[in-house]
């Protein structure tokens, strides 16, 4: 039976919204894989997936390289998305961050494929619209960028602003979602 976790997203067996597991990098398994935007290494800690790295990241040492059913259909989703023909992950996300960063996060999960919202909007929505430099910061931080689609956070004044993938991987991730949309 399908259930939806904290993030909005359906997966099979019932998901939660667990937190804390990137600190225990020892248990995490991660998978390498090139795609359309380069290299993207994505890891993942009892079945659920808790971080997507891009090709410039460091990786942290001491993660076991090994391919898993929940790495494969990471990946498979992942390049359907990038080819435009997929519009929403289905994928038991576990990201570690703070309080306000899983509250952030969660915000992200439900910014529509093709649309843009502004920092200052997520913060809004969190109940304080003073809060936009915080909700950049934790997109920045965002442990899984692409599933939980930070890139669809745009300044006020309609400018990109930053993005962990760098402003070119951003742009392009816009003009995909405005294209396919």
């Amino acid at each position: 039976m399908d259930k939806t976790d904290d993030f909005g997203l359906s997966c099979s067996g019932g998901c939660s919204l667990k937190t804390g597991v990137a600190e225990n990098i020892k248990n995490l398994k991660l998978s390498v894989q090139n795609t359309l935007i380069g290299r993207v290494g994505i890891a993942e800690h009892d079945g659920s997936i808790t971080n997507l790295f891009f090709a410039e990241e460091k990786l942290p040492a001491g993660i076991e390289r090994l391919e898993t059913e929940g790495l494969h259909e990471a990946f498979r989703q992942l390049e359907r998305y990038l080819a435009g023909s997929l519009k929403a992950f289905s994928l038991p996300l576990a990201p570690a961050g703070t309080p306000f960063m899983l509250a952030v996060w969660r915000m992200l999960s439900k910014i529509p494929y093709g649309t843009t919202v502004s920092y200052r909007d997520v913060a809004a929505a969190l109940g304080n619209p003073f809060a936009a430099r915080a909700v950049g910061m934790a997109n920045h931080r965002n442990p899984l960028p692409l599933f939980l689609p930070c890139h669809r956070v745009i300044g006020s004044d309609g400018t990109p602003g930053g993005y962990r993938g760098g402003l070119a991987l951003k742009k392009w991730l816009l003009e995909l979602e405005r294209g396919a949309g």
